[in-house]
């Protein structure tokens, strides 16, 4: 059997992710505002918003068993794409959006229905959302596999608000106990069952189930066994199993837990158990027990999207003629209405300085015409002082005039000054049911900015004054609208800029792959004089400066590629024909080439918007197609620090360090560079050079149930689609995305080393002979990042020992110098004085140790073992006949257990 899969415990500090991520409320123990979005291309259906109805209600009741009466669902907010009928029973949203939902209704890449909820976070921590299809809503089939829906909602749910994971392993689904049994993966170990395999019977031209018989290498059953659960009225536990089993309906606990399977709940929650780890959450722990167990069924709202309005809300004060903003404001703000904003969205533009001024009431984008005349009433000149809650109110106007409210419209704020009374419109601005987008500019903005847009669940942006940082332009490109159609939103596929000596020339290669290709935009920007531009598609058609639509204003030129852009390379080169140095950019952005085929995209953010030194960060970066990762491309961010410093880092999808899943499509590492207080700016580069990259079908996930005994009878379900990642044939590709701003506070001017290496989770222990083998994922010198001085590796014959890592035998490991964080490091030994024999057992934790002697915590626990089957029954014998034929065979097993972690290969 393949051993693979590792899950990571962070165990450093907690972080939180963006409060903008989800707008669940609980209230006296009950959850409100759970938002549900229906994917905009999914077809219209009344039944499918009955049965969402039907799920939630149907759990609420669960949940509320689960947790022992501490917590229900009060309300949920259906959110219906405007694709559909509008209908008087629908309201309209207001700052609720797709991006914001906590459970996403949409069809899969690949054509599998598994439930699952995105999680990136540690231990204790919340997911991104829920994923169901509306297959898996409509159809009845799937009843028999996860159960009834409203308890595999609850699955979900404590996937996604308290931060647990599944008890059984796909990867590893069967293990050695202590005892030398095989033993299923799953909790609790009191969960009787048989485990089984399908055999194709010719005879009776049928598959008929047999007993598991044991692999030659592994020590363990055969590949494809199945473990089927027996049906027992006193089978309580456990959720994060099998849900789908009627008796169930309690979380696993400190007395039934399972510490020895391999599952990721013991891997990323150091052998805690599910309830262990949910009663310490907020909700649960701040919710006493109610008296009884009579609630309301939820409450329900239906909102529709309606069609996108949004504001551009432009600082036009004196300061803006500083370091060429007023220039740089317009060029950005056209490159959004010519490029990124969607069609059919409306459009206005209002400026403010001392006061605030309508420079055009929403224009409705049906095609070219609307932007190039929206483009007309961009400011360009600065004067006067900052007032930000008069640009503000103005905005609200503006965005009135399409139906008379602000509910569900959108104001892109940017400013570059501060502002004593920016206070004076929070309420307003709570109230207005708007979403603000905060783009700060340079280093003087008002720090009271992102409170705009933090209230409102808008978008926190920041673009130093390095013009060759294309920070400007890249925040405008991340403004995009939130209905969660791919289809419809502009892609950017490159953004460069570089300061350019004279004669000298900006070169590269832009690759458009097979995903994109419509509406696509070459945008070459300068400080100085136009450059000469050359740009030549794949099969050789150049492109010269003629052929580009240039603009003296925003000092920029554009060509659009009319149809569906070559598919290949791009190769661009802007020379510099300026008497001195200037900044030279290009900027490509393009748009999905099928309807029916979603693009890939990036996406990226921080762990939070704000931390204290030395609270590390953690950046993080998805790539989807879809809702399918895509696995093994290179990620690269670019961190901007307000002293113009930009920190590059290598994002990672290992499973060590800060990513806690390896081959998830979710990239991500520590960041510890602080380069000094206030305002950063994120970028992330995807990158995929000459090699075909995979989808995979996503983590967390509740368990395919094979089937289950009821009186000693197997009720089998339809078996499991097999395929877990597909290769796809993209070909090469790249994507920029912006994180947004995020602000640091209290870093000193003399750092210490206060980071100690993160924890090691991954170790895998295997008996060779007379050897243990022992092998790990490297840490760093500094959390996931940089090299590690040296190991300190202890040994003990009973797992409880290890508790106190001090306590075990120290083996000498001073022969192995650490390799850099995200190596595979391998070390052996021979045990003194011992014999490897029949049932020998070893326990093993690890720790790593930093340059200032910080130990990082005790790694996984990990166990090694040696047990030899009994010999076989003798084989009947049969003569010269063909048909006495054993499923046992006669051999000496060599066991590789790999403990309470997945070998990381």
């Amino acid at each position: 059997m393949k051993i693979a899969g590792v899950f990571i415990f962070i165990s450093v500090l907690q972080v939180t992710l963006p409060a903008r991520d989800s707008l669940v409320k609980l209230k006296d123990n009950g959850y409100e505002d759970i938002i549900i979005a229906i994917h905009p291309k999914i077809p219209e259906n009344g039944k499918l918003i009955e049965r969402i109805k039907k799920m939630v209600t149907d759990a609420s009741t669960y949940m509320l068993q689960a947790t022992e009466n501490r917590v229900f669902i009060k309300s949920a907010k259906i959110l219906i794409p405007n694709t559909w009928s509008t209908s008087s029973t629908f309201g309209r949203l207001k700052t609720e959006s797709y991006d914001k939902a906590d459970v996403i209704i949409a069809d899969p890449l690949i054509d599998r229905d598994f439930p699952y909820t995105l999680q990136y976070g540690g231990c204790g921590e919340k997911g991104k959302y829920i994923h169901l299809t509306p297959n898996f809503i409509l159809n009845d089939n799937f009843l028999k596999i996860y159960g009834q829906r409203g308890r595999l909602f609850v699955h979900e749910w404590a996937h996604l608000r308290w931060g647990v994971f599944d008890e059984y392993n796909n990867e590893i689904p069967f293990y050695h106990s202590k005892l030398g049994k095989v033993e299923a993966t799953r909790c609790p170990l009191s969960m009787s069952g048989l485990n089984k395999i399908d055999e194709y019977n010719p005879l009776e031209n049928k598959f008929v189930k047999l007993d598991c018989k044991t692999d030659n290498v592994t020590g363990l059953y055969e590949e494809d066994c199945q473990f089927y659960p027996n049906l027992e009225p006193n089978l309580h536990e456990s959720i994060m199993y099998g849900q789908a089993l009627d008796p169930v309906h309690a979380f696993c606990n400190e007395n039934s837990h399972n510490k020895e399977a391999p599952n990721p709940q013991n891997r990323l929650c150091n052998q805690q158990s599910t309830w262990e780890v949910i009663k310490k959450s907020p909700d649960i722990s701040q919710s006493a027990p109610l008296p009884d167990s009579n609630i309301s069924p939820p409450t329900f709202s239906l909102l529709q999207y309606k069609d996108r309005v949004v504001t551009l809300v432009l600082d036009v004060s004196g300061s803006m003629r500083q370091f060429d903003r007023i220039s740089r404001m317009y060029q950005a703000s056209e490159v959004y209405i010519m490029q990124i904003v969607e069609s059919g969205s409306s459009v206005g533009i209002v400026v403010f300085s001392t006061d605030a001024k309508i420079m055009t009431q929403p224009v409705k984008i049906v095609d070219t015409f609307q932007r190039e005349q929206l483009k007309k009433f961009l400011p360009n000149n600065a004067s006067g002082d900052t007032n930000i809650c008069a640009g503000v109110r103005k905005g609200f106007e503006v965005n009135k005039a399409i139906d008379g409210n602000t509910y569900g419209t959108e104001i892109v704020l940017l400013t570059d000054g501060e502002d004593g009374g920016i206070s004076k419109c929070f309420n307003e601005v709570k109230n207005s049911g708007a979403i603000i987008h905060t783009l700060a500019l340079g280093n003087s903005t008002d720090k009271g900015l992102e409170r705009l847009s933090s209230m409102t669940g808008g978008l926190q942006l920041y673009a130093s004054d390095q013009v060759d940082a294309n920070g400007l332009i890249d925040s405008f490109s991340g403004i995009k609208s939130s209905s969660g159609d791919d289809i419809q939103q502009s892609i950017q596929i490159e953004s460069t800029a570089s300061k350019i000596q004279q004669n000298q020339c900006l070169t590269g290669k832009v690759t458009i792959d097979n995903t994109v290709g419509n509406n696509t935009f070459f945008l070459a920007t300068w400080t100085s004089t136009i450059p000469n531009i050359k740009l030549t598609d794949p099969k050789g058609k150049a492109y010269i400066n003629d052929q580009f639509v240039s603009d003296p204003i925003s000092k920029s030129a554009r060509l659009m590629i009319p149809g569906t852009a070559e598919r290949g390379a791009w190769e661009y080169s802007l020379c510099n024909a300026h008497p001195a140095d200037q900044i030279l950019g290009l900027t490509v952005n393009s748009r999905a080439a099928n309807p029916d085929v979603p693009p890939i995209v990036a996406d990226t953010y921080m762990s939070s918007d704000t931390s204290r030194y030395p609270s590390p960060l953690i950046v993080y970066a998805t790539v989807t197609q879809g809702f399918t990762p895509v696995i093994g491309v290179k990620v690269t961010a670019f961190i901007e620090a307000q002293n113009g410093k930009v920190i590059t880092l290598p994002l990672l999808d290992n499973g060590a360090g800060a990513d806690i899943i390896k081959n998830d499509g979710i990239y991500s590492r520590y960041f510890t560079e602080y380069q000094g207080n206030g305002r950063h700016n994120l970028k992330v580069r995807v990158d995929n050079k000459g090699k075909d990259e995979k989808v995979a079908i996503p983590s967390s996930r509740a368990l395919y149930l094979p089937g289950y005994v009821e009186n000693g009878t197997i009720i089998s379900n339809p078996p499991k689609p097999k395929p877990t990642s597909e290769t796809q044939n993209f070909g090469d590709f790249s994507r920029t995305s912006t994180g947004g701003a995020f602000s640091i506070s209290d870093v000193p001017e003399n750092k210490m080393d206060v980071f100690k290496p993160s924890k090691i989770t991954d170790l895998v222990a295997v008996i060779e002979g007379q050897k243990v083998m022992l092998f790990w994922t490297a840490t760093g010198e500094d959390l996931d990042q940089g090299n590690a001085s040296s190991y300190d590796l202890r040994m003990a014959f009973n797992s409880q020992v290890l508790d106190n890592f001090e306590n075990g035998t120290a083996i000498n490991i001073s022969s192995l110098t650490p390799l850099s964080a995200g190596s595979r490091e391998q070390f052996s030994f021979t045990p003194d004085h011992i014999t490897i024999q029949n049932g020998t057992v070893f326990y093993f934790k690890l720790v790593a140790i930093d340059k200032s002697n910080q130990k990082s915590e005790p790694s996984n626990l990990v166990w090694a073992a040696l047990f030899l089957p009994p010999p076989p029954p003798p084989t009947p014998k049969t003569g010269n006949s063909g048909n006495g034929i054993s499923r046992t065979m006669s051999t000496l097993l060599l066991t590789v257990i790999a403990t309470l972690t997945a070998l990381h290969v």
